[in-house]
């Protein structure tokens, strides 16, 4: 725990550290340069060192991005954006620091940071809108392990898919992505796949991907079936088997239809662009399409709009008491 004598020291006092409140800005991370490209790889795989091959097709496909993701640099933007909507809100009350799963600042030294600003508690906030305790899940319990050790208490915002102003982001892009595509253009909501193993636990990460595709297409008003569907992306290159419909072969199957002029893929499961987009979507899902004679369309991403962070300061607040 801070003592008294150290929170006056960082400018507040004991009566401040009951009333301030640390965010827990969580996401996946990635190397801010390519020379930490396999140190990073090597943390995804649990401290074994990729093959050299394996190195190189990741570095591949880095460098057909323009040699490094910018997942970094948006979800710092993001976290600035949801520190200003805070402050807006409540001002002088919310302290958001970033904790990531496999870069730098990791989620303990997130929770290490907030433990010497002397916040009373934390909340945590996943930038994934959907729940799976291999995701979302996995991301809280390291972040209350980590707590723990200082004292603090974790409130975790458990997934946001159906949160208003995101269903709403996701409702004009899709409209707009249409506007630029022929008239018999399907909608691909995606998300990262993830191992099948999942179904067996009950897990709902598949049924909220499918809520929040639901709830945009009649937002949209697409027809089911012909209008759009959900597919999965971005599987692990792991012998077990993964969620499907896997993307790819959804535009196959698409392609050799008679009802398919067009593919809008909505990545509904991510909200920053990074290289599951920039490439799986905007290089290789787009070759493939362009291919097979079928126009190709993606939705923007989320990033750091100011109406979702806004929207997602306000599901703080419910948890931060």
């Amino acid at each position: 725990m801070v003592t008294a004598t150290r929170a006056q020291a960082a400018g507040g006092t004991r009566d401040d550290r009951t009333r301030r409140i640390g965010v827990l800005l969580m996401a996946y991370g990635t190397p801010s340069h390519p020379d930490e490209v396999e140190a990073y790889y090597t943390d995804i795989r649990r401290g074994r060192p990729p093959t050299a091959e394996q190195l190189a097709d990741l570095v591949r496909r880095y460098d057909a991005i323009g040699g490094i993701s910018p997942l970094a640099e948006r979800t710092e933007a993001q976290r600035r954006a949801l520190q200003e909507a805070l402050e807006r809100l409540e001002p002088g009350r919310y302290e958001v620091v970033l904790g990531l799963k496999h870069a730098h600042p990791k989620i303990e030294a997130g929770v290490a940071t907030l433990a010497e600003r002397g916040v009373s508690s934390i909340v945590a906030l996943v930038l994934a809108p959907h729940y799976s305790v291999m995701s979302v899940g996995d991301y809280v319990e390291r972040a209350r392990a980590a707590a723990g050790s200082h004292g603090l208490d974790v409130h975790e915002v458990r997934h946001w898919h159906l949160d208003p102003a995101y269903l709403a982001f996701l409702a004009r892009a899709v409209t707009d992505g249409l506007g630029a595509l022929p008239e018999q253009t399907k909608v691909l909501f995606t998300a990262h796949s993830l191992p099948s193993r999942i179904l067996a636990m009950g897990d709902p990460y598949p049924d909220e991907l499918r809520e929040t595709a639901a709830a945009v297409a009649d937002e949209v008003g697409l027809p089911p079936w012909s209008g759009w569907g959900v597919a999965w992306q971005s599987a692990g290159r792991t012998p077990e088997p993964w969620l499907g419909p896997e993307l790819l072969a959804v535009i196959r199957d698409l392609a050799a239809s008679e009802h398919g002029d067009g593919v809008l893929v909505c990545a509904c499961g991510f909200v920053s662009d990074h290289l599951e987009v920039l490439y799986d979507l905007d290089i290789e899902a787009k070759a493939q399409a362009e291919s097979l004679g079928l126009a190709f369309g993606r939705t923007p991403c989320v990033n750091d709009d100011p109406v979702v962070m806004a929207s997602l300061a306000r599901l703080v607040t419910t948890k931060g008491g």
